[in-house]
This record gives C-alpha cells, sequence and structure tokens, in this order.
C-alpha cells in the first residue's frame, strides 16, 4: 500500500510542453489509492485538454474562477480547493508560475489556490537549459523553498528546444516515487516498532468444541493499519478473526489460544518500542482437553478450567523503555477496576472500555474509551468509530515520543 493512499492531491499544471505527462502522473496517482482534482493555468490547456485529466482524475478539472454554463456563472471557490487537499504539486512549474508563486502574483485560479493552501506543497520545474540556470530561476527556488515548498528537481535529458541538459521535468514515475519517500520520511512514527495484539482467543474443549468470546478483533486492525500508516513496522499478533490487512508495513502472525499468543508476544516484544495489548485474551482455558468429540450422553457436563497465562502482566515485568498500553473491558466500578490494572501490570497507559456506555463493547463499529495513564490522569472521550479510536491511541504514542 502507497503512502498516498487516501491522499487528497491538487495536481496544479501549467503552461509548458511537458504538461503532456501530467495524464500519466494522475494515473499513477490513481492507481496509487489518491483522490485527485486538477487546476490548470488558462495556458495549460494549449499542451494537454481539460477533458483528457477530467477522465483520468474523475474529477472536473478547473482553469478559471468560474465556469461559464449558459447565463448561470458557477464560482470555482480556490479556497475550498486548497483547504480540501493533503498536498499540492505544482507539475510541470514554469519560471513564469514559479516567479509568481514567489512573489504573490495572483493571476489565474491556479495561484489564487496555492496562496490560499495549508498543505505541503511540492513543484517540479520545468523548462529550457538556460531558463532553469538563470539567477532569477534560483532565487524563485531558493524563495520557495524557504516558504516551506518542496522542490522536485528537474532532470537532465533532451529539451524541447533540441538542446541537451538540466531542465527537463522528472518523470513522473520518479515524482511520485519523490513524493512518497518525502512523506515516508516525515511520518511521526517512523522506524518504531509496535506490537499489538487483536481478536479473541479459542481454548479448545476438544478437536470441534472451544471456549472464546465475542471480539471482533476490529479495534486491533484499526490501531494496526493507523499505526503503519503513520509509518511504524507492526507485528499483529492476531486471534480468530474475518479481519484481513495488507500493508508492507505489518507483519501478521496469527494464533488461536492464549498459549500460543503468549509465545509469539514474547518472541517480539524485547525488541519492539511500543505494545498495544487490544486482544481479548481468555482468562481460563480447559485443564484437560479431549483428544476425540465429546459425546452428549449425561444431563450434565463439567469443565474443569485453569488460568491463562497473563500475557499483559507478563510484557510489564519484563518492561523496560517499551511504552505499554493495555485494554480494561469493565462492567462496574469501572475506573478504580482500571486504576488497579494499571499498577498490577506495570502500564504506561490503559484504554478504559464499559459496556455500560452504549455503541461500546463487542463487535460493534464504534467505541467509546476513557484514557488513564500511570499517573491515574482521566481522560474520556466522546463515542467515535473505531477507525477515529485507533488514531487518538497512535497520538498517545506520539506525544510519548516526542513531547
Amino acid at each position: 500500500m502507497s503512502v498516498l493512499s487516501g491522499k487528497k492531491i491538487v495536481l496544479g499544471v501549467s503552461g509548458g510542453i511537458a504538461a503532456y505527462k501530467t495524464a500519466t502522473l494522475v494515473r499513477l496517482f490513481i492507481k496509487a489509492g489518491a483522490h485527485v482534482q486538477v487546476v490548470m493555468t488558462p495556458a495549460a490547456k494549449d499542451f494537454v485538454t481539460p477533458l483528457t485529466l477530467s477522465t483520468l482524475s474523475k474529477n472536473p478539472v478547473h482553469s478559471s474562477f468560474y465556469d461559464q454554463n449558459d447565463d448561470n456563472a458557477v464560482w470555482n471557490n480556490h479556497v475550498d480547493i486548497a483547504l480540501w487537499a493533503d498536498l499540492i504539486l505544482i507539475a510541470p512549474a514554469t519560471a513564469n508560475t514559479l516567479s509568481k508563486m514567489t512573489n504573490g502574483t495572483c493571476d489565474n485560479l491556479l495561484l489564487a489556490t496555492y496562496l490560499s493552501a495549508k498543505c505541503p506543497v511540492y513543484f517540479a520545474p520545468a523548462m529550457d537549459l538556460d531558463m532553469y540556470k538563470h539567477p532569477s530561476t534560483l532565487a524563485s527556488f531558493h524563495a520557495l523553498k524557504s516558504f516551506g515548498n518542496i522542490l522536485i528537481p528537474a532532470e537532465s535529458g533532451e529539451l524541447a528546444s533540441g538542446l541537451s541538459g538540466e531542465g527537463r521535468m522528472a518523470e513522473p514515475e520518479n515524482i511520485i516515487a519523490f513524493i512518497e519517500a518525502d512523506i515516508a520520511n516525515r511520518l511521526p512514527l517512523k522506524g518504531k516498532k509496535i506490537l499489538i495484539t487483536a481478536g479473541p482467543t479459542y481454548e479448545a474443549i476438544d478437536p470441534v468444541r472451544f471456549i472464546g468470546n465475542h471480539s471482533s478483533g476490529k479495534m486491533g486492525f484499526d490501531i494496526a493499519k493507523s499505526a503503519a500508516n503513520l509509518g511504524a513496522h507492526v507485528i499483529l499478533v492476531t486471534g480468530p478473526t474475518q479481519y484481513t490487512i495488507a500493508h508492507p508495513l505489518v507483519n501478521v502472525v496469527p494464533v488461536i489460544s492464549a498459549g500460543e499468543m503468549y509465545d509469539a508476544c514474547h518472541q517480539y516484544y524485547q525488541n519492539v518500542d511500543v505494545a498495544i495489548a487490544a486482544a481479548a485474551v481468555a482468562d481460563y482455558k480447559p485443564k484437560n482437553i479431549a483428544n476425540q468429540k465429546i459425546k452428549k450422553e449425561d444431563c450434565s457436563f463439567t469443565i474443569e478450567l485453569e488460568k491463562t497465562k497473563d500475557i499483559l502482566a507478563s510484557m510489564g515485568a519484563i518492561k523496560k523503555n517499551q511504552f505499554l498500553i493495555g485494554f480494561a473491558l469493565e462492567t462496574e466500578n469501572e475506573i478504580e477496576n482500571a486504576k488497579l490494572k494499571i499498577q498490577k501490570k506495570n502500564l504506561d497507559l490503559i484504554v478504559l472500555n464499559s459496556l455500560q456506555d452504549e455503541g461500546a463493547g463487542f463487535g460493534k463499529s464504534t467505541n467509546k474509551i476513557t484514557f488513564i495513564d500511570k499517573n491515574f490522569i482521566v481522560e474520556p472521550m466522546d463515542l467515535k468509530s473505531k477507525e477515529a479510536v485507533a488514531d487518538d491511541i497512535l497520538n498517545k504514542v506520539i506525544q510519548y515520543f516526542y513531547e
């Protein structure tokens, strides 16, 4: 999965021969899972048609402040376009457009959108050899970078003038790779290793029956996805669940029982920076497992249970520098029980769920949690989607490392 997946990208196209490459750029953004809106300068339409880019982006292409439709004028709000974007790429960025960006000249929709942007702005220059090296162009590069904009250097090769040298706009594949690498390097959890547990455990009674619970695993999978999207390398130890995840930074380790989850967690725990125990691990398991299916004979049947190994407590007992987060699902005396769990298991943070809260608990798409840290600071949160809750949990991790 590309770091561009789900990103909202405004592609600004100015009037240069390299504009023909923007069709490939749009296609590659869409292939990476991004959403694209294209804004063109009026001159750019001489080199590539709005229809082409609209078809590829699946969005209308704008090049003026309003679209004339019969007698009705519809305003293209440059502020809305700029605030929609997670990033803006101006490619090709001609010498004319670069100069206007530098000096705040606002004479077309693309420049107005650029000046309204609050997101990262990348620019890929494209011009002839001598223009690229001209002091005024170099001054534009310097000024734009000082504004926080990000230069995608031009490449060397044959130019439209027939000359050969530096000034050729970077190839679309190289632009995509540059942006992906830049985003990845800026991710707040890049280089961190996070162990996450998810789902239920199944404790066998016989070859066909087990003791389990109603955990779907969704919360743990959402945390894993959020962590990976923030740059972390994730080891996801998961019990039986219908959920799957395909992300290059997520290593899924499937297990069945509490014992298997215990062994898997301790295989990785010593080498991680963070551990988040979101799994609903069975507290007890059958003491004796039948080799054959147990036949229904008597009116009653007794299963002798024994405690499973406490995975979270065992990680707390050997904790060194790990940031250890536990979950607590309570039905009464929630805060008090959660605080006891923090002390008993040597946790840094606990995520408290209460079955008394509507919308929380197993099998739901939403969750309502309360954070309690090791200093017993209590922070109740609103009811949110589990994806949003996962982001909140990872924000706590980011705060731990950077605040």
